[in-house]
């Protein structure tokens, strides 16, 4: 099939679909446009033109073996299926994602609008205000509720951004080479093993200990084994669920020179003392809970703010305020200097614009809802889990968990299997911690229907009066020592918006100052730049798929994993390789992931040693970023006239790093194009 072949002559929909195809609704060009088109640039068929194009030795002449483009009837119809295939259970398990309530005006004018999903990264102030007070705003709600003095507009997702803090924490540190990043065992696991792998590429070492036990110097030194502290890690709360005061942590190895990072609940921070008040210096974390369903994982904005004098350490965009040439007040990106595009192969970190869609909608729950509505649901949320531990405890349940937001965790001695499954055949997901303690977590959807259902479940009679108060549920987990004492979300942005005319008028007065594909062609390219169908994004609210939860049993995600499998086999095809990973959720750590599997593969052939990565200066800004956070030493290789790799440069620096030479990493197509 010649490309002439995939134009379309008309619009219009098939005599055999009820819908036109994918390519006659989202290739705009046809019939009479594009041979116009064809005559402006000399070629007489599209054809001759990517003959003109692509060079002929590495023009692909197969045609790829996966099924017809279906009409897009069809393809919902598919997704039907998919979703068919999922069983959604009321999920208790936690771990950093939470049931939510996406408010119906951020999920129409946000979500689900053009406005906002098909703009491009706001290198262009001019065409991006929108979005940047958006982001500043998201800016702003973390910087509050974390206690700290700078935030970043948002990262990929809480795991990510605990690597990120623990790379910013060493490289802030004077401490001796051999010195050692301390983890919390409670710390979520997903998050600790993703550090691990990132603190193994670049050979810091990772202790993960029970840090409750550090109060003063000498339990910090018996914790690191006697080394000397970069710094150490904590969740806030645990994932236990519990509540602990850090600060006798935090003195200690404030002490010892290091920095203390804090993962924290953004949503339990409306009630619990913000990290940057009792000594964390960093904290991150996930946005998740502030609108944005669970989505089988993600995405997810993840967060990092961090106290002044480390604002050049941040990875990603960071918003600031500043003004135009006419004076008036007007935002951009700031402190851009420090970015990979521009510090190329000195760049520590390969974030850039990260999940900044679901960092709006997070900004925009929390402008909706305001302090007092954020407060108003944290409060519920752990008035229903104070009411629940009350019944356990009551009800001859061992509870482990003392000092809490939302997550308790039961000691059932070798009944954790058997409890799990009772909970399921009730239609609820809980946590298996391990065979003698299961956990669970309430959120903002949880109700006292949910609280009985628990009780139920685990066979805890349940007295009038008990249920009269899960009604309206007043008690508190959080101790007097770590309860919340100051203001937070002061700004006006947060106190105007309330009322559904006010926000939808806030929404399209932003949208309005941006400039997206609904409007038309942005004046840039990037592997950002592309159009999410209506039909492909109408599915992503259903309930199969939004209300997932990462952990749940693999019998209840069939559809989901077989899309993704369906995926992953389509894209096998597409490049020309044996597996596909989709685990990296950006460009950025695909490539990271790409270059530890060389490394993996040098390792394993007894050739660790080589360590050298070739990257064209011509190749995006990300790539040399992840060779660093690989473990690898960049050589940069010229770049010739018209944008190609200088071969004699390149055959020049092969020779020279023959014997170290790990791999080359190319932009294809370049960043010339």
């Amino acid at each position: 099939m010649s490309i002439d072949q995939l134009v379309p002559v008309t619009t219009g929909a098939s005599s055999e679909t009820p819908m036109a195809d994918f390519v006659s609704r989202h290739v705009g060009p046809a019939g009479d446009d594009v041979r116009r088109m064809l005559e402006v640039v000399g070629q007489p068929s599209l054809d001759a033109m990517c003959d003109r194009a692509i060079p002929g030795a590495i023009r692909s002449e197969s045609p790829l073996r996966v099924q017809a483009a279906p009409s897009e009837s069809a393809v919902i119809e598919e997704l039907r299926g998919f979703a068919s295939r999922n069983t959604v259970l009321t999920s208790l398990i936690g771990l950093g994602y939470y049931g939510t309530v996406t408010p119906p005006v951020v999920r129409r004018n946000v979500l689900e609008n053009p406005a906002w999903y098909t703009a491009y990264t706001p290198y262009q102030p001019e065409i991006s205000q929108g979005r940047l007070e958006a982001l500043l705003n998201f800016q702003t709600v973390v910087t509050d509720l974390t206690g700290l003095d700078v935030a970043g507009s948002s990262l990929l997702d809480e795991g990510t951004a605990a690597a990120e803090a623990m790379s910013l924490m060493r490289r802030a540190s004077r401490a001796a080479a051999d010195a050692v990043v301390l983890v919390d065992e409670r710390l979520f696991p997903q998050t600790i093993a993703v550090m691990r792998t990132r603190a193994d590429a670049i050979g810091l070492p990772v202790v993960v200990a029970d840090l409750r036990r550090v109060t003063d110097g000498e339990s910090l030194v018996a914790a690191a084994g006697g080394k000397d502290v970069v710094g150490a890690m904590v969740q806030y709360p645990d994932a236990t669920g519990e509540l602990v005061d850090w600060a006798p942590l935090t003195a200690a190895v404030h002490e010892a020179k290091g920095l203390v990072t804090a993962c924290a609940d953004l949503l339990a921070l409306t009630l619990a003392t913000a990290p940057g008040e009792w000594g964390a210096d960093i904290a991150v974390g996930s946005a998740q809970r502030f609108g944005v369903p669970m989505g089988f994982g993600g995405p997810h904005a993840g967060y990092m703010a961090v106290h002044r004098g480390l604002e050049r350490q941040i990875p990603g965009r960071l918003v600031g305020v500043s003004v135009d040439a006419e004076g008036h007040q007007a935002y951009r990106l700031a402190l851009q200097t420090r970015e990979q595009h521009i510090r190329r192969e000195k760049a520590t970190s390969n974030i850039c614009t990260a999940q900044v869609l679901l960092a709006v909608m997070a900004s925009m729950y929390a402008v909706w809802h305001g302090p007092v509505g954020l407060t108003t649901i944290a409060r519920r949320v752990t008035g229903l889990t104070t009411g629940l531990r009350e019944a356990l405890v009551a009800g001859g349940v061992d509870v482990e968990t003392t000092s809490f937001f939302d997550t308790l965790t039961l000691v059932v001695p070798r009944r954790a299997d058997e409890v799990t499954a009772t909970f399921a055949d009730r239609g609820m997901n809980l946590r298996r911690v391990d065979a003698d303690r299961v956990s669970l977590s309430l959120d903002e959807t949880s109700s006292p229907a949910t609280v009985l259902a628990i009780l139920d479940a685990l066979g805890v009679a349940v007295a009038d009066e008990t249920r009269a108060q899960l009604g309206a549920p007043e008690g508190t987990g959080v101790p007097a020592a770590l309860t919340r004492t100051s203001d937070f979300l002061t700004h006006p942005v947060f106190h105007a918006h309330h009322s559904e005319t006010a926000m939808l008028r806030y929404l399209r007065r932003l949208s309005d100052r941006d400039f997206a594909l609904d409007r038309g062609m942005i004046p840039l390219g990037s592997c950002t730049m592309k159009l999410n169908a209506t039909t492909e994004m109408e599915a992503i609210t259903w309930p199969e798929f939004a209300n997932l939860h990462p952990f749940a049993p693999a019998e209840q995600t069939e559809g989901i994993r077989g899309l993704i499998d369906d995926l992953a086999a389509w894209l096998c095809e597409i490049t020309g390789y044996d597996a596909v990973s989709l685990q990296p959720n950006a460009g950025s750590q695909g490539e990271f992931a790409g270059l530890l599997a060389i490394h993996a593969y040098h390792q394993a052939n007894g050739e660790g040693h080589r360590r050298v990565c070739l990257i064209p200066a011509s190749a995006h800004g990300t790539n040399a970023a992840s060779a660093v956070m690989a473990g690898l030493k960049v050589v940069v290789v010229k770049t010739a006239a018209g944008g190609t790799v200088d071969m004699d440069d390149l055959r020049a620096k092969v020779e020279a790093h023959r014997d170290d030479l790990a791999a080359i990493m190319v932009t294809y197509p370049s960043t010339h194009g």
